[in-house]
């Protein structure tokens, strides 16, 4: 399930580092190429809880399958698509493939992982997140550099169809369980500390990526940093997440609040320090292994605060969260397009910063408001 994510979040995170090499095979701007990230997110987070309620009923081993056999299909036509609507359109294919995925996933690790062990078993899931960002986007980037982007996706297409395999082999029926209905929707909106966390998510979710879907032109052309550079930074980026991740798995339970105060702080100030340390590479590089901890950690953090509030509708919840975590994506990379075309690409860290601050004022709002319920959550 770990290699599962890592090859869904691969494709979900490489177009940051191929923007440019996108954009000047359509010849487009990096910013206008940008609007890929924002249609793929969008369409997960319209997507995941009609998908999710639609499959409900479906043994999840098989509605696995078919997720997979969609998610290879559409990186078959990414890697042939001849203009930049059709790689929208294969890039839908994916999203889609994408909603139901990590609709069911996380419930589905816990499932069968050890007994006891949530908290530890969503961090190794997550793991797999992380190392998408560690392997997966900077190799992503390497192949697309030297043989073209297209083959990319084409290699992110032929890994997915081996780990499809594996899991039709090791994976055991998985009825569905617990996984809610329509109903279940109202029922956990009429939950406020889950509401509260829903909206932090979708404000701090959008500060992230209003600055980190732009790293590479913004290195390359605010900090004159060479692609080599801008690799490993990346890389850093990356590496670090799998920090946040054993911080998450230390702490996420003995001080679920200040962990959670404490990222979303962190992620503030790399975001206003982006621009004044860009020309300063050990200050940059520092700046990214921060921010890479600050974000996993954080992401692992409020999933875990909506799953533990709705374990009588797991899958709902998922969805949900997965559509808003999308949401935030996609309007973030939308807000980071729209400040590099009538602002400056130099903008999109301060402009990141400003709604990670709206983000904490939230948080510390939520956990005051709601302490008794959301101090309280705890998977295991």
């Amino acid at each position: 399930m770990a290699l599962a994510a890592f090859i869904f979040n691969t494709t979900e995170f490489v177009p940051v580092g191929l923007l440019s090499a996108i954009a000047d095979s359509f010849a487009m701007t990096p910013a206008q190429a940008g609007l890929v990230i924002t249609i793929y997110a969008w369409g997960v987070a319209l997507m995941s809880l009609p998908l999710m309620l639609l499959t409900s009923k479906m043994e999840r081993r098989v509605l696995l399958m078919g997720t997979f056999a969609l998610f290879i299909a559409s990186h078959v036509l990414t890697a042939f698509a001849w203009n930049f609507w059709m790689l929208v359109c294969s890039r839908i294919g994916v999203a889609l493939a994408h909603a139901v995925f990590w609709s069911i996933t996380i419930s589905l690790a816990i499932r069968v992982g050890p007994k006891g062990k949530s908290a530890q078993t969503l961090s190794l899931l997550t793991t797999g997140t992380a190392l998408a960002m560690v392997l997966g986007l900077p190799l992503g980037r390497i192949i697309g550099q030297y043989l073209g982007w297209r083959i990319t996706f084409g290699i992110i297409g032929i890994t997915a169809l081996a780990i499809m395999l594996l899991l039709w082999r090791l994976l055991p029926r998985l009825p569905s369980n617990h996984s809610g209905s329509l109903s279940s929707v109202p029922e956990l909106f009429r939950r406020p500390a889950l509401v509260s966390i829903y909206g932090i998510t979708v404000v701090v979710v959008t500060a992230h990526y209003t600055a980190y879907s732009y790293i590479e032109p913004f290195m390359q052309s605010v900090a004159s940093a060479g692609e080599n550079f801008t690799t490993m930074l990346l890389l850093l980026f990356g590496a670090a997440g799998i920090l946040g991740s054993l911080l998450f798995s230390l702490l996420g339970n003995r001080h679920p609040t200040a962990l959670l105060v404490g990222v979303i702080s962190c992620l503030m100030v790399c975001l206003f320090l982006m621009l004044p340390l860009a020309p300063h590479n050990v200050g940059i590089a520092l700046l990214y292994v921060i921010w890479g901890m600050a974000m996993t950690a954080l992401a692992l953090s409020l999933q875990v605060k909506a799953l533990g509030m709705a374990q009588d509708a797991t899958d709902v919840a998922m969805a949900l969260f997965s559509g808003i975590f999308n949401l935030g994506i996609g309007a973030g990379a939308l807000l980071g397009n729209q400040v590099s075309l009538f602002l400056s690409m130099d903008n999109i860290g301060l402009v990141g910063a400003l709604i990670a601050f709206l983000g904490l004022g939230l948080c510390i709002w939520a956990f005051h408001r709601y302490r008794a319920t959301l101090r309280l959550v705890n998977l295991g």
